[in-house]
């Protein structure tokens, strides 16, 4: 459903985005991981057309998004890293003027507005002015408008970025729902915060792909995959911890006294060791947890590969 082929964007001798290639399927959730100042906006900026590439090709459904712009538009939403703001308009002014931009009229347009709304839990909001409103809510404008025409790929660009916990995880539940039914993108520098969401991730650096995997895999290539957080109330034996079988570590964690990771050598279970022995000890363990892998902290040393 979208091609990407050799896409290569400069400004001056300034390479944005370096001869980047990939492709994804129709339905499918892509992460879109990169430190600041990787290129994930200016690729999107390229995906939608705000932006023109200096070389390579865009496809969207078979469409060439610089052949037939206004084509490929149809096809896309696309919810922008800096939201929608208006000291003027209000919400349901905003999504009215973004329908009939798209073409919508009469009762369609009506029917698409209060569907977006209603969606994006906005129906309280819709005569407030934009500027008035909390980021969560301008997060959630920018995104109604961005589905107000059900478009077969949907750009989303640091969706939950701002926001509170309990907010994030709340715009994650209707991100997964949106996912359900068209092909999304998910651009972020928050990798951990994605990855219950989409089962592929693309990591770039410096303008270039650095890596195209499954999200599990991925996961698998961080340090911390199949490691044991855990923590207690009072202070725990380490070098119990340390000597246990399959264990390569242990990481204290400064801002939570009390509570430490093991790490597991590659190809170990560790955990069952470390449960036994917190049995065997009777030590009063508040929390415990099998961790999958940070992603943070593998598309932090991606990138860091490529900068060296």
């Amino acid at each position: 459903m979208l091609e990407v082929s050799g896409l290569t964007k400069t400004l001056g001798k300034k390479s944005l985005i370096a001869n980047l290639s990939f492709s994804v399927q129709q339905q499918e959730c892509i992460s879109l991981f990169g430190e600041s100042g990787a290129g994930k906006t200016t690729l999107l900026n390229l995906i939608s057309g705000l932006a023109k590439p200096s070389a390579g090709q865009i496809n969207i459904q078979g469409i060439n998004t610089q052949s037939h712009p206004a084509q490929a538009r149809k096809a896309l939403g696309y919810q922008l890293q800096d939201g929608l703001n208006h000291h003027l308009m209000s919400v349901k002014n905003t999504l009215d003027y973004i329908a009939a931009i798209r073409g919508f009229s009469g009762a369609e347009k009506r029917r698409r507005v209060d569907r977006a709304a209603n969606r994006l839990e906005l129906l309280p909001a819709l005569n407030a002015p934009i500027d008035a409103l909390p980021i969560s809510m301008k997060r959630k404008v920018a995104i109604a408008q961005a589905i107000l025409h059900t478009p077969d790929l949907l750009l989303l660009d640091e969706p939950t970025e701002g926001l509170p916990p309990d907010k994030r995880r709340k715009f994650r539940t209707m991100i997964q729902s949106l996912a359900e039914e068209m092909t999304v993108i998910i651009a972020s520098r928050h990798a951990d915060e994605l990855s219950s969401l989409c089962t592929r991730a693309l990591v770039i650096a410096s303008g270039a792909l650095v890596s195209d995997t499954p999200m599990s895999e991925l996961q698998r290539n961080s340090r911390h995959f199949q490691a044991v957080t855990l923590a207690a109330s009072t202070p725990l034996d380490l070098l119990a911890l340390a000597v246990l079988p399959g264990v390569a570590g242990i990481e204290e964690d400064r801002h939570a006294p009390g509570t430490v990771t093991v790490l597991a050598m590659p190809g170990h279970s560790i955990y069952p060791h470390v449960n036994a022995l917190i049995t065997h000890r009777g030590w009063n363990i508040t929390s415990m947890s099998l961790e999958s892998g940070r992603l943070d902290e593998v598309v932090r040393h991606l990138s860091q590969e490529v900068s060296i």
